[in-house]
């Protein structure tokens, strides 16, 4: 079974996933990696992106 491309863009693109609490956000990756966007739950930076499995 071959993977849809748009299920991917929808599940992973711009997803990023809080190194402290391990909630998702939907954020554009410029505004991450300037430490623009906060976490909802702990108020943290710090994101990195969510998992491919």
């Amino acid at each position: 079974m071959s993977k849809i491309p748009e299920a991917t863009t929808r599940l992973f693109k711009n997803v990023f996933v809080c190194k402290n609490c391990q909630s998702k956000i939907r954020a554009d990756p410029q505004k991450i990696m300037r430490g623009k966007v906060r976490c909802r739950k702990c108020g943290k930076k710090a994101f990195r992106p969510i998992n491919r499995k």
